[in-house]
């Protein structure tokens, strides 16, 4: 697998950084993207960490979703804060997981991460949907490590 810089174009980013947008547009919800050479320990573990050193838990509803990518380990993660988890389907995050990884299998690693972002943002606008004066409560640029 390719490195950090490698795997994003910055046009690539930007196209990500919209779809977060859009994802947000209807929902409460925050969703963010870190992506990262390895996976200094578990991926799981090392997506809480990352989770909340990137401020996610301090949202008002508790439910952030983040998509964690360690590029040379091959691993990624879709963690959800405890209101999203508590409200989504079962399975939910391993459908997001498996559409996501059919474009890392090909190569189209922009395309899995919008592909999971928006899966992400239809469950949040269904059990958090917008309100009138709810904010953007996390910044939608894509993190790195």
């Amino acid at each position: 697998m390719a490195n950090i810089e490698d795997i994003l174009s910055a046009g690539e980013e930007e196209e990500i950084v919209e779809a977060i947008r859009q994802a947000e547009k209807t929902t409460s919800g925050e969703i963010r993207i870190h992506i990262e050479r390895t996976a200094p320990e578990e991926a799981i573990e090392r997506a809480a960490e990352v989770f909340h050193f990137l401020k996610m838990d301090n949202t008002r509803e508790r439910n952030g979703v983040l998509i964690y990518v360690a590029v040379e380990s091959r691993v990624f993660v879709i963690f959800g804060d405890k209101g999203i988890n508590e409200v989504v389907p079962p399975g939910f995050w391993d459908t997001t997981r498996d559409i996501m990884l059919k474009h890392f299998k090909e190569g189209d690693y922009k395309q899995g991460i919008i592909e999971g972002v928006l899966k992400s943002g239809e469950q949040l606008q269904k059990y958090f949907p917008w309100k009138h004066g709810d904010d953007n409560e996390l910044p939608d640029e894509i993190s790195k490590g």
